[in-house]
């Protein structure tokens, strides 16, 4: 584990690392002057791969190693601990103390199985479910694990589909909702994808606690290749995703789409130019409750777009290289992208060069 890092230039020379060692949690967060940190993985430019989490100022406060790419971060609240989980078709996670009070641990995926890079806890903190891929019956699964007992896996359940990818515990604490990718894959061969002609990408609600399935969506046959990938929920309880289109490349179908109870699928329709800017590849969806916007992020057309989550229209766009991270940050969002650069959600941009930024990033509040 690397030595936690509180912006060396402004900080480290005058007090030494060790006094913010010994700094109680709410002094740390008023040195900060924040409300929140944000975690995300990274690779370094020297190839090594990590974790960190950053200040609301993009500062690098602590970071900590891991033995591959990562993807995605989940917080408990109760446990105040942060899991990230590797990139597909990755086999490890890892648990850490976002202050860098206690070792990291690693959970390791069962034999059969691998991660899809996304988890969520339960409302009590005592459960961890992570999307997994039963890879030789090419069906789609939930890992359970409990975070009392040294995050052993007791129990699976379905996702009803095949490559899922990231999952939400939806309001009532009960209900999982799965982004059901479509795509087959197995880990002899990589990250390739088996089966582009016959994809079924879907998304569904399953009980928690049965492993029931409530409900289940599919894009109409022509859409078949648009991989749901993303999400997130707006405070109506609307959830919000984003999809990745594996068909022809002159086609624009739309990207972004709605989830209610107990209704269809809704796509958002975009302006040509902002559709078209997204390359046909949505990295990122997050939602800002207190803005009520929603925000979409493309690596691959280096363009973000914030929507109105009442009306659906976009309100502001930005054009950012490699833009992928998400999080809300006041009445914005932070963004982070794969050239290294940190936006604020008041829009100052904050450059670290030796860091490529992954896919995602959490906000973690800091009262927790």
């Amino acid at each position: 584990m690397r030595t936690p890092l509180i912006d060396r230039r402004d900080f480290l020379k005058a007090a030494g690392a060790g006094f913010i060692a010994t700094m109680a949690p709410q002094a740390w967060a008023n040195m900060l002057g924040t409300d929140a940190v944000f975690a995300t993985a990274f690779v370094k430019r020297d190839g090594s791969y990590g974790a960190a989490v950053l200040s609301e100022a993009g500062k690098v406060l602590h970071a900590i190693d891991l033995p591959d790419r990562g993807h995605d971060v989940t917080f408990d609240p109760v446990s105040k601990r942060s899991v990230v989980f590797a990139r597909q078709p990755g086999t490890f996670a890892v648990v850490f103390d976002h202050k860098g009070r206690d070792k990291p641990l690693t959970i390791a995926s069962i034999t059969g199985r691998h991660f899809f890079g996304h988890g969520v806890f339960s409302t009590d903190g005592a459960l961890l479910y992570a999307t997994e891929n039963d890879f030789d019956n090419a069906a789609g699964v939930v890992g359970v694990y409990d975070a009392r007992a040294k995050f052993s896996r007791v129990g699976e359940f379905p996702t009803y589909g095949m490559g899922p990818h990231e999952l939400l515990l939806l309001g009532d604490g009960r209900t999982i909702a799965v982004a059901n990718g479509g795509i087959e894959t197995h880990p002899d061969y990589g990250r390739a994808e088996l089966n582009i002609a016959t994809m079924k990408p879907s998304y569904v609600l399953v009980d928690r606690i049965t492993g029931d399935l409530i409900e289940k969506h599919e894009l109409p046959a022509a859409l078949h290749q648009l991989s749901i990938r993303h999400m997130d929920a707006d405070p109506s309880g609307t959830v919000w995703f984003g999809c990745q289109y594996r068909g022809p490349g002159t086609d624009r179908p739309l990207l972004v789409g709605r989830a209610a109870r107990g209704k269809d699928l809704q796509l958002l329709d975009m302006p040509q130019h902002v559709l078209s800017g997204f390359r046909n590849y949505i990295g990122s969806v997050a939602a800002n409750p207190a803005a009520g916007t929603v925000a979409v992020s493309s690596p691959e057309g280096n363009s973000l777009a914030v929507i109105d989550a009442a009306s659906g229209r976009i309100v502001a766009t930005r054009a950012l290289v490699e833009v992928c991270g998400l999080a809300p940050d006041g009445s914005g969002f932070m963004a982070t992208t794969g050239a290294g650069e940190i936006v604020e959600g008041n829009g100052a941009t904050r450059s670290e060069p030796d860091y490529v930024w992954d896919n995602h990033m959490l906000r973690i509040n800091q009262v927790a």
